[in-house]
């Protein structure tokens, strides 16, 4: 980790720091993953991925994914309407819907993430240590899960 007086974006006269490279080829590679499905958009896949990884409601996914309930609602009733997503009652909350996969929706993704996974097999190909670099990445979406729940739990202290 880079001391806080270190700006992230300092370069020497080479170049970038490798941190500062590491972020630029992160954003370019997610956009090239993105365009492997033509199925849904990258906000509609984090959606139907949440939910696929056990997020029932649309106020979880908001939490999870941090992004605000306006525009989950928004991609919530669009893949409804689309069929990808079903809305069943929640007991006891007369407010609430629990969020699932149709069988449609989960053909969809399954598809999507197929292709997307493809993409990305495809790029770290190119990379000197392949394996390393998928290791690292599926790393890396588990600290951001366990950042996303250290900051919900210093929020709800």
């Amino acid at each position: 980790m880079l001391p806080p007086t270190t700006s992230p974006a300092a370069a020497t006269p080479a170049g970038p720091t490798d941190l500062v490279r590491a972020v630029r080829a992160l954003a370019r590679a997610s956009r090239i993953v993105e365009r492997a499905s033509d199925d849904l958009s990258f906000a509609d896949y984090r959606v139907l991925a949440t939910i696929d990884g056990g997020e029932e409601r649309a106020s979880r996914l908001s939490q999870r994914l941090e992004i605000g309930k306006p525009a989950i609602s928004a991609t919530v009733d669009s893949l409804h309407r689309r069929g990808l997503i079903r809305r069943d009652a929640v007991v006891g909350d007369a407010r609430a819907s629990s969020l699932a996969l149709t069988d449609d929706g989960r053909e969809v993704f399954e598809r999507m993430e197929g292709r997307m996974a493809r993409q990305l097999e495809l790029l770290a190909d190119r990379a000197d240590a392949p394996e390393a670099l998928i290791a690292a990445l599926a790393s890396l979406g588990d600290a951001v899960d366990l950042a996303i729940e250290e900051r919900r739990t210093k929020e709800n202290a």
